[in-house]
């Protein structure tokens, strides 16, 4: 088999050993909480990305939830509580369904916007080296590829929240310089009367 043939062969294979990163967008209603399951085999990995942003384009306010992972047998395995965004990885310790949920059952506040990406890799014995290693540098560049990924979908959500801050910022600034040439106005023209009365020739008859 040459060369040519091993990479295609590799990528092929990898299309049964990475599973794909997808990206999702849950609404957290005050009080609520929205959960996603993966069926995961022992040793498999599962990673989570996620941003939590406001619906409102207007807002400036950077909001934040609870997050956390169950196993099949009830067990929590990663919790993290009012964050903003987080990126957390497991490692399957049994087969079944994984839990993971977005929580906002602590907050009465309107309804969040949390992005979030979810990818896994299959479990290989890397150390295994009976084969060509290219197809687990393959599998690793991809993995990297995938994190690229997940971090400009972080940088994104980040981006919007910033613009939306300087753009009310802005508009307040232009609100207020407004406000200022008005009054700027107002004490000229209150002073030119103001001035004009004392240079008034008053006759007496």
């Amino acid at each position: 088999m040459n060369r040519l043939s091993l990479i295609i062969y590799s990528l092929i294979s990898l299309l049964f050993i990475i599973t794909p990163s997808f990206a999702h967008i849950a609404l957290l209603p005050p009080r609520g909480k929205e959960c996603f399951y993966e069926n995961l085999k022992k040793n498999d990995e599962l990673a989570v990305t996620f941003q939590v942003g406001d619906r409102d384009k207007d807002s400036t306010n950077q909001l934040n939830c609870d997050f956390y992972i169950k196993s099949p047998s009830g067990k929590i395995l990663k919790n993290l509580n009012d964050v903003t965004h987080g990126s957390i990885q497991i490692k399957a310790e049994e087969n079944g369904k994984h839990l993971y949920c977005f929580s906002n059952e602590d907050s009465s506040l309107k309804t969040k916007d949390v992005s979030f990406n979810v990818h896994g890799v299959v479990y290989v014995d890397v150390n295994d080296n009976s084969d060509d290693n290219l197809e687990s540098s393959i599998r690793k560049l991809l993995e990297l590829v995938y994190d690229v990924k997940n971090e400009q979908n972080y940088i994104v959500v980040r981006e919007r929240t910033h613009r939306n801050t300087a753009e009310s910022t802005n508009s307040r600034v232009k609100y207020w310089s407004v406000i200022q040439l008005i009054v700027v106005i107002l004490n000229s023209l209150f002073q030119v009367f103001y001035l004009k009365r004392f240079f008034e020739v008053k006759s007496a008859i």
